[in-house]
């Protein structure tokens, strides 16, 4: 993940590297999109727009000194590393942690509950992230978790079972993958130093190795989608290989080194074969804009406006992608108002959550999702299934509808920790005369009025005296 983060790596005494992070230069909202052609694609599209809340697992063996994914290892001058260590010295330690990564507690069960718990419906799975350690059984490469001591566990092909568990929560199921592989000679090519992010050689000298890579991504995304049952969402991360050609405005703002030549990786014939597979499947391959960008993931932020276009915000419960010790989490009062704001605004909410080493979630984070879900499962019907409205925002009160136009919700976020006051109001969004405003929470129909294009609604003393309420969610018909 964290495609233009801006971390810093630091080492302490013990030789282990945590993370910390300033503000994430991540790239801004693009106002381009392309809407699919085939009827499959546009099909599930829809379905992914009904789900509006979703999880995404970042694990890898950069849990297992608990430190930022991948990123560390990538030679760019917003990374700090100790200067007594070697630049080579440094990615061997980090190539071998490979070698101490035995998750022999790892429980998909337990992080499929606790999706289901929060009220999550769509699960994306890091299968790969930029460091090449595949979290499948990959037949292309040995650096992967089914090779090394966790191979002769029963569960060693980590993403069957990831998969497995969250489809008999009824998830729907999405693959991360990377297309840069830091660890493959084809891509980071050991003759040459690696100066940064891209591959490190010339294409244009040297052809016959771009194919291999080539072969090598199609051949490990043909494994995920023939060999993992039904999958929704191939979820494609590391914008910066693409062609050549798509490179714009947006891309160069990133900051980031581009080179003089293509790193094409040929996305028509990898969507081709994925889709013949998986029929209607979802392909985001993340800022590069056209068919194969099914819908877009502006990440750690929320758009400024709200968009027709598909898209999800991609964001941490806590401080990082991965597991980090003592990471600090968000609040579910601060994840549910995001989540009210992003679907208010026509998105999906994608939380990122980090198993720890031993393949288990930080208890702080199974806490949470419950804490979330409390509200979610009850107030869902103002979130699932719902659609923008032309008026979706006044003061603390956000506002979906149903697919149909029929039905129109109201969703006051208090400031988190105020007193709740007696009385809610907004502008504009009128009920339809001589109709009823029902506060979803308890069923209860609630005494309103309107004034000047004004609602006001009275809260019951039970309501208003409760500081701790996160969010209050009502539904009515609109009057046209």
């Amino acid at each position: 993940m964290k495609l233009y983060s801006t971390f810093i790596i630091a080492l302490i005494l013990c030789g282990t590297f945590k993370s910390t992070q300033a503000q994430p230069n991540v790239h801004g909202q693009s106002e381009v999109y392309e809407w699919p052609k085939d009827p499959l694609v546009r099909q599930k599209l829809d379905k992914w727009q009904d789900q509006k809340f979703g999880m995404i697992i970042h694990w890898g063996i950069y849990a297992v000194p608990g430190i930022i994914e991948s990123w560390s290892i990538c030679n760019e001058d917003w990374i700090s590393r100790d200067s007594t260590t070697t630049y080579e010295d440094y990615k061997k330690w980090y190539f071998d942690q490979s070698k101490d990564f035995n998750p022999v507690n790892f429980n998909p069960d337990q992080w499929a509950k606790a999706g289901k718990a929060a009220g999550m419906k769509y699960l994306v799975f890091t299968t790969k992230h930029h460091d090449g350690f595949a979290m499948f059984d990959t037949k292309e490469s040995d650096f992967s978790i089914a090779k090394g001591p966790f191979a002769a566990n029963p569960k060693a092909d980590v993403a069957k079972y990831v998969f497995d568990a969250f489809r008999k929560e009824d998830f729907m199921i999405g693959a991360y993958f990377s297309k840069p592989d830091w660890h493959s000679q084809y891509y980071w090519w050991s003759k040459y130093a690696t100066a940064d992010r891209n591959n490190n050689y010339d294409i244009r000298k040297n052809p016959w190795r771009w194919n291999m890579f080539k072969q090598y991504t199609f051949n490990q995304i043909g494994e995920l989608m023939h060999n993992y049952g039904s999958v929704d969402i191939l979820w494609l991360d590391g914008g910066w290989v693409r062609p050549l050609s798509t490179v714009n405005d947006e891309v160069r703002a990133w900051g980031a080194a581009i080179p003089a030549w293509d790193q094409d990786i040929d996305m028509p014939k990898i969507a081709g074969m994925a889709r013949k597979a998986q029929p209607g499947l979802l392909v985001v391959d993340r800022t590069v804009h056209g068919p194969y960008e099914n819908y877009q993931t502006p990440e750690q932020r929320v758009p400024e406006k709200q968009l027709a276009n598909p898209w999800e915000s991609c964001m941490t419960l806590g401080g990082a992608w991965g597991f980090v010790p003592n990471d600090q989490y968000k609040s579910a009062a601060k994840v549910i108002h995001t989540l009210v704001e992003v679907t208010a605004k026509g998105g999906s909410l994608l939380l990122g959550v980090g198993p720890k080493p031993d393949g288990t979630f930080p208890q702080e984070v199974t806490t949470r999702l419950e804490e979330i879900g409390k509200w979610v499962n009850v107030n869902g019907k103002a979130i699932y299934g719902t659609r923008i409205t032309k008026s979706y925002h006044d003061g603390n009160t956000w506002f979906t509808q149903s697919k149909d136009g029929r039905t129109r919700y109201a969703i006051y976020c208090p400031v988190e920790g105020e007193k709740m006051s007696n009385t809610i109001s907004w502008t504009g969004n009128s009920p339809k005369k001589g109709t009823s405003i029902t506060l979803i929470g308890t069923g209860k129909k609630m005494k309103w009025k309107e004034l000047n294009g004004k609602i006001s609604i009275d809260l019951p003393a039970a309501v208003s005296k409760n500081e701790g309420n996160i969010a209050l969610a009502f539904e009515f018909t609109p009057a046209g």
